[in-house]
């Protein structure tokens, strides 16, 4: 029989006036995987944020009850089946605990360390630092034996796929290998709960696989408990075994995740805008290259001979998986980093921008009419949607003309105009990570670029209708990053496929996306098959060793 591990009665939780959460309970107990299942602003992630402890995140109304074995001793907390056992740390015997989290300011710190949590589209790392130094940071209160420290992390590394990465620094990882080190860092905790938000909305395909397997791995198929949310139905159903289904911060269904089948929740009027007034010719790359050196890995071509023409208002989109080369694209494109060999232009007005100089004729002349949103990006918490759109970046305007422009902006990106009355005098914690990343967009926006570069945006219906829209509206080119083929067919006029630094194919979304799975099934393949063949190699070394040891 399982045992209870975690209680939510009758939790709200509301800012500015605005329910988020609205008087929901349920229970999760050990070794439970559960998916928190709903479309944007459903009150997903504010609910992980509140069972983890995250500071700002204390329910504003009812309780959250912990369920778990303590040692009076130590003060080590675990697993309650482990009640009236021996204490893994200091042999003392556990005792049964039930603690009120948020208002038990005694054990509210420890139990927080017992869990772990990856945040969507946030990588808390050590960027001037490696993989395994990184790594080695988790340990540092653990008091464990070097040698089992050592051991730890090549378990875990191996686990996620990172064992061929462990000297790398990890700001110069890909956002795949950076979110796998993520995982790997809340693996070290040995958390009794891992809670995961979007685990795999910024990774490709095949990262996708790796985590969802991992996780399987380490949680479905273990004791400890795992809850992940998502608004796409088919993580839920891989990777947990039952589902809450939220909509306006309410639960509206329970259910076994295996029977939620059902299309990604998305707005009713999701259908892709036609747009057929693309105009000359804007962007032009010939056989541009860009080389990277390193100790361990010798000469890095993250772009080789990229050839690429893109028109005004066109939504051209570079897709590829982890590693591919697109961010190093994205950073030639958007003028951040220089290139020695090949021709890149720009034309601004009639006027083409030779990208490959440094001074004012070149990349800086073309600064002001790029805008970029990072993969990384951030609002200014503490400032008012209006505030982030005006102010907070520069721009000053009489307040009636700073009005108009930031609600036409709003409304290019796809808000409606009662929504806009309602969001733009609110903070951003207020809004869901879909709005937040809609406004962080339309900060983009009103700086009035004529090129938009977006580095990994959220692969949603919304986000790609929001971009469809607002250059209906504002007359902009976007280029998108991404791993997401899916979103590219949503988002984007024409695509190519990047592989290794190099084009592989240039055409219509659905062509790309064709040869984008075909790539990603034919590397599962082969990566199966030596997977296999070590694990057939192990076996004949352990039946080797076996026979030596025996005798033989």
């Amino acid at each position: 029989m399982k045992h209870n591990l975690i209680q939510v009665e009758n939790l709200s939780f509301i800012v500015d006036d605005v329910v988020i959460l609205d008087n929901i309970s349920f229970s999760i107990k050990e070794g439970d995987s559960l998916g928190l299942y709903g479309p944007t602003g459903s009150g997903k992630s504010v609910l992980l944020n509140i069972l983890r402890g995250t500071k700002g995140y204390a329910p504003s109304k009812g309780d959250v009850y912990y369920f778990v074995s303590y040692c009076p001793k130590c003060k080590h907390i675990n697993l309650p089946s482990y009640a009236g056992n021996k204490c893994l740390k200091c042999n003392s015997e556990y005792v049964h605990k039930k603690i009120n989290f948020w208002k038990d300011a005694e054990f509210f710190n420890m139990l927080k360390r017992r869990t772990a949590i990856m945040f969507q589209r946030t990588f808390a790392l050590f960027g001037q630092r490696s993989v395994i130094e990184n790594m080695y940071e988790v340990f540092l209160d653990m008091q464990l034996p070097e040698k089992e420290i050592n051991s730890r992390i090549i378990e875990i590394l191996q686990k996620v796929n990172l064992i061929h990465r462990m000297t790398h620094v990890a700001r110069d990882l890909s956002g795949g290998e950076k979110q796998r080190l993520v995982l790997a860092r809340q693996l070290a905790l040995d958390p009794i709960v891992l809670f995961a938000d979007e685990p795999t909305e910024t990774l490709d395909p095949v990262t996708s696989d790796i985590i969802e397997k991992t996780l399987i791995s380490i949680f479905k198929n273990d004791s400890k408990s795992l809850v992940v949310a998502s608004q796409k139905s088919s993580i839920i159903s891989k990777v947990t075994e039952r589902a809450l289904v939220l909509d306006k911060g309410k639960i509206t269904e329970e259910l076994d995740s295996s029977k939620l089948i059902v299309e990604d929740i998305i707005p009713t009027d999701d259908a892709k805008l036609i747009f057929t007034e693309t105009g000359k010719e804007m962007i032009s790359l010939v056989n541009v290259k860009k080389y990277f050196y390193s100790i361990s890995r010798g000469v890095i071509k993250a772009v080789d001979n990229f050839s690429l023409t893109v028109n005004e208002k066109e939504i051209f989109g570079i897709v590829g998986k982890s590693g591919a080369g697109k961010t190093t694209v994205s950073k030639i494109i958007g003028g951040l980093i220089p290139f020695k060999e090949g021709e890149f232009k720009l034309r601004i007005g009639d006027e083409w921008i030779n990208m490959k100089e440094d001074g004012s004729s070149g990349r800086i002349r073309a600064a002001p009419y790029i805008g970029i949103l990072h993969q990384e990006y951030s609002l200014y918490p503490n400032k008012t949607v209006f505030d982030n759109l005006t102010e907070s970046i520069g721009l000053k305007l009489p307040i009636e003309l700073a009005t108009k422009k930031v609600s036409d902006v709003l409304e290019a990106v796809g808000f409606n105009k009662n929504k806009i009355e309602e969001i733009i005098h609110k903070t951003p914690e207020s809004l869901s990570e879909g709005e937040r990343h809609t406004v962080a967009l339309a900060q983009i926006l009103i700086k009035e670029p004529n090129l938009v570069i977006l580095d990994e945006p959220r692969g949603t219906k919304e986000i790609a209708n929001a971009i469809r829209k607002s250059r209906e509206y504002l007359d902009q080119t976007f280029i998108i990053i991404t791993h997401d083929s899916d979103f590219v067919v949503d988002a984007c006029d024409r695509s190519c496929f990047l592989l290794e630094g190099n084009i592989v194919e240039i055409g219509p979304p659905e062509k790309i996306k064709e040869k984008m799975i075909f790539s990603e099934l034919e590397e599962i393949r082969k990566e199966t098959i030596k997977i296999s063949e070590t694990m057939k190699k192990d076996q004949t070394t352990f039946e080797t060793t076996e026979r030596q040891d025996s005798g033989y």
